[in-house]
C-alpha cells in the first residue's frame, strides 16, 4: 500500500533584510511569508500598528512606506527591504508628539483608540503633502478622501476630520507666512 501521509513541512530559513524604520537603520531576519504587520508587531515589538481585519479593509495597520500610506497587513515584509518605513511610534520628533497627535487629543478624536494609529499615519501623509501651489484651501472632502481607507466604529469621523483640518490649516498658514516673508525681501 502506498504511503498516503502528507509530506512533512519544509522549514524556510528567515531572510535578513535592512530598512530604515522610523529614521533608524534596521536589520532583521524575517520569515519570508511574514507580512510587514507581523514583522512590526511580533518581530520588532512595535505594537502601535494595530492588527484589525488582516485583509486590507479597516486601515488600522496603516504605516508609511517611502512616505506613502500603505497597509502593513497586505505588504510582505520582504517588500520593504531598503525602503523607509514609518510607524506611529516614529511620528513624533524628539519625544514630543506630532501636531496631529496633539490635535487628536485636544478635540477628542480618539475614543477607543484602536483606529487612531492608522488614522494618524494616513493623516500625516495628507498633511505632509499639502502645498499652497497645489491647493491653498483645506477642504474636509479632501481630508475624508485621504482617510477613506481607515474605518472608525466609535467617533462618526467628525472630530477626526476637525483635528486633521486644524493641523492642515496651520501647515498652510505657515507656508503662506514663509511665502509672504520671502516675497517682501528685496
Amino acid at each position: 500500500m502506498p504511503d498516503t501521509a502528507s509530506p512533512s513541512p519544509v522549514a524556510v530559513a528567515p531572510v535578513l533584510i535592512t530598512l530604515q524604520l522610523n529614521g533608524e537603520p534596521t536589520s532583521v531576519a524575517v520569515p519570508p511569508h511574514w507580512t510587514l504587520l507581523e514583522l512590526l508587531r511580533y518581530g520588532l515589538g512595535l505594537t502601535g500598528t494595530k492588527q484589525g481585519c488582516d485583509k486590507g479593509d479597516c486601515g488600522t495597520c496603516t504605516v508609511r512606506i517611502d512616505g506613502e500610506p500603505q497597509l502593513a497587513c497586505l505588504t510582505l515584509a520582504l517588500e520593504v527591504r531598503d525602503r523607509h518605513v514609518e510607524t506611529v511610534e516614529g511620528l513624533g520628533v524628539g519625544g514630543e508628539p506630532h501636531p496631529l497627535q496633539e490635535a487628536f487629543a485636544r478635540v477628542g478624536a480618539a475614543q477607543c483608540g484602536f483606529c487612531t494609529p492608522g488614522m494618524l499615519m494616513s493623516a500625516s501623509a495628507y498633511v505632509d503633502n499639502l502645498t499652497l501651489q497645489d491647493d491653498p484651501v483645506v477642504r474636509r472632502e479632501d481630508i475624508a478622501a485621504a482617510l477613506a481607507g481607515n474605518l472608525c466604529r466609535c467617533t462618526g469621523y467628525t472630530k477626526i476630520l476637525q483635528a486633521v483640518e486644524e493641523v492642515a490649516q496651520v501647515v498652510l498658514d505657515r507656508q503662506r507666512e514663509i511665502e509672504e516673508s520671502t516675497a517682501e525681501e528685496p
